[in-house]
This record gives structure tokens, sequence and C-alpha cells, in this order.
């Protein structure tokens, strides 16, 4: 196996691993407080559990867009970034729809790999 096949599997290792962990904390939040609360509720409580189980978080993260020949830096926010690879975007609806799925994809540019989570149910996409 040469170097970077071996760069490229550490990575996907790590980025299951901390896929994991992602949903493991989300399911520990959707128990603890259930549905019918807003994003931002979810968003701190998310937060707090995967920073208590060592991971590095950032959130609302700003993701520039370049319109034409213009970076526009407002363009979009992501809600949480764990470990610089997987964006978690928390939706707090009764169930997500093709749109929600549309605005990962958009982000994933950026990084490995998302999960939509809403208070009903969690997505990877």
């Amino acid at each position: 196996m040469d170097l970077t096949a071996e760069s490229a599997e550490f990575a996907e290792k790590a980025e299951n691993r901390i896929s994991g962990i992602v949903l493991d904390a989300a399911i520990a939040v959707h128990t603890a407080i259930g549905p019918g609360l807003l994003e931002s509720a979810y968003e701190a409580c998310l937060a707090y559990e995967l920073v208590s189980r060592g991971l590095k978080i950032q959130a609302q993260v700003p993701l520039p867009i370049t319109y034409r020949t213009v970076k526009i830096d407002a363009a979009y926010r992501l809600d949480l970034v764990v470990e610089d690879l997987v964006i978690v975007e928390i939706k707090a609806v009764e169930r997500l729809s093709p749109i929600h799925d549309a605005q990962l994809l958009s982000y994933l540019s950026s990084v490995e790999s998302g999960w939509v989570y809403s208070s009903t149910s969690t997505f990877c996409v």
C-alpha cells in the first residue's frame, strides 16, 4: 500500500469514527430532550455533548461561495463542523425534505462527510 492510499484509509477510518460519535451524541441529545425545541437548542446541546466526548467543534461556521468573480463570505452558515471533517446540519422539523439534502450537498465541498439531524430523525448524506 502506498503512502497516499494509506493516508486515505487513515482519514476514512477517522471520519467513520467521528461520524459514529456524532450519531451517538445526536441520539443522546434526542433521548434527553426530545422533539419540539428550536434548532439553536439542539445545536447547543449537541455541541456540548460532542465537546464532552473530546471532539473539536466549530459552530455557525461561515462558508463562502463565489458568484461570478465575487467571493461572498456570508452565503452559508454550517451549524456544526466536527474535527474539520464532518458537517452537522440541524433541522427542527417534523420530517426532512429533499431541500434539506440539497442544502447539505451544497456544503460538502468543504468537508468529507455530513449529517442532517432533525429532532425526529437523523440521516447521513
